[in-house]
Formats: C-alpha cells, structure tokens, sequence
C-alpha cells in the first residue's frame, strides 16, 4: 500500500465504506487526531466503542460501528471531510456550518483540541474545519 497523502480524509472513507457493508468494526492506522476525532464521534452516539491496540509493532485504531438493530440501519448516514490538506476551510465561531440543519455534528479543530460545532459555538472559538458526521 502506498503513502496514505490526508489520514483523516482516509479514515472517513474506511469508515463510510465499512458501515455501508454492515461491518462490526473497522481497523486503520492510529493516531493522536484520528483518536480525538473517534472520541467525539463515540460521545454524540456514532459508534459503539474504540480501542487503540497494537499488531505487530503497529498501533491499530479499532472503530465498533453502530446500527439501528430492528431495522437495519446505520446510525452514520453519511460522514465528510471538509478541510483537506489541499484547501484548508477555517471558520469563525459565528459562521461555523450546521450539519443537515443541526442534526448532524461538524467537528472543528480549535486552539483548544478538536471539539463539536455546539462546544465550539458555545466557548466562542473558531478554527479550522475538519469534516462533519451525519
């Protein structure tokens, strides 16, 4: 496999890719972003659960998708990166974008580590744009 060139841009796209499919969990490589961006996703109820493990000298970020068991439905309807390494899209906390008119969550990169669009709007900080979870 070649030099992964946006992680966070990779990491949505395993994700997208393994709920589509209805799989249990999905494996990428770990790290300290693609960890806090988890935690937030776990906290507004995304996922099940995550786990940093090591395989084989690697640190391996495990992701337990989440579905809506009577129906069979996925909990994440859709999830995209916003920012990308390419074009950097920074907002002020005032003009932070809602995600499918506030049901969904944007996640933005502060001076104060990762957090919602709601804590960000909440705490009056602005920042750069990393992606949004429907």
């Amino acid at each position: 496999m070649g030099v992964i060139m946006d992680p966070i841009s990779d990491m949505f796209v395993r994700i997208r890719n393994a709920a589509m499919k209805f799989h249990e969990k999905v494996d990428m490589p770990s790290s300290k972003i693609k960890i806090a961006i988890t935690k937030i996703f776990k906290e507004e109820g995304y996922i099940l659960d995550y786990k940093n493990i090591n395989i084989n000298g690697q640190n391996i970020l495990r992701i337990y998708l989440k579905y809506i068991t009577d129906s069979k439905k996925n909990v994440i309807c859709g999830i995209k990166r916003i920012s990308k390494s390419s074009l950097r899209i920074y907002s002020g906390y005032k003009s932070i974008p809602k995600t499918v008119g506030g049901l969904g969550v944007t996640i933005i990169s502060t001076s104060k580590g990762l957090m919602t669009d709601k804590q960000s709007r909440n705490k009056k900080i602005g920042g750069e744009v990393i992606g949004c979870i429907w």
